[in-house]
């Protein structure tokens, strides 16, 4: 629902009126109004300022508010991107130093084990809503990016051999596949 729909449609039920009332006091069709809250179309002019005027709310601080709105919206994009990048980060460095360190000892691979189990099924846990796709590609870049990066430096035979990548694949496949092992248990 886009912001001046959903501001006209709390409006409305702030006054306590139907959208049949709200189209007659604001004398315009009812399937316009309908169209309006389910931002099918978004008014403007003159049918703009009728359902204001029958709101008794100001169009212009409709639209400024719209334009701050979009504005925040933005701001909030970027700071869930740069925490996305910042938690792919500690994710990927984590199991790295767990597993792919000089002195990485069989105790630590294990623990290296647990956490890429455990951290990304409570990333599912939390994230229940996402696909395991959308899960991969926002949590599961940094994966990604070590696994390459572990490649082009020092070759598969290494990163495998550390337990580097058995669980880097274990993380990604929790993630990919956690939502389906959460929904068995419900």
């Amino acid at each position: 629902m886009n912001w001046i729909a959903k501001r006209i449609s709390e409006a409305r039920k702030l006054k306590g009126l139907s959208q049949e009332q709200l189209a007659e006091q604001a004398k315009i069709n009812l399937r316009t109004i309908q169209r309006i809250e389910k931002s099918e179309c978004e008014p403007r002019g003159s049918t703009l300022n009728l359902i204001c005027d029958a709101l008794e709310i100001d169009s212009k601080e409709l639209i400024t508010s719209e334009e701050s709105f979009r504005g925040r919206n933005v701001l909030i994009k970027i700071v869930n991107g740069l925490f996305l990048v910042a938690l792919n980060l500690i994710l990927m460095g984590v199991i790295g130093f767990l597993t792919y360190d000089i002195s990485a000892n069989l105790n630590s691979k294990f623990g290296g084990f647990l956490i890429s189990v455990f951290l990304p099924f409570s990333i599912v846990a939390f994230t229940k809503d996402l696909s395991g796709i959308e899960r991969m590609v926002k949590f599961g870049t940094g994966y990604f990016a070590y696994f390459i990066l572990v490649m082009t430096t020092n070759g598969f035979a290494r990163g495998f051999i550390s337990g580097l990548f058995p669980c880097l694949l274990i993380s990604l496949a929790v993630l990919y596949f956690g939502g389906r092992l959460l929904k068995n248990k419900d």
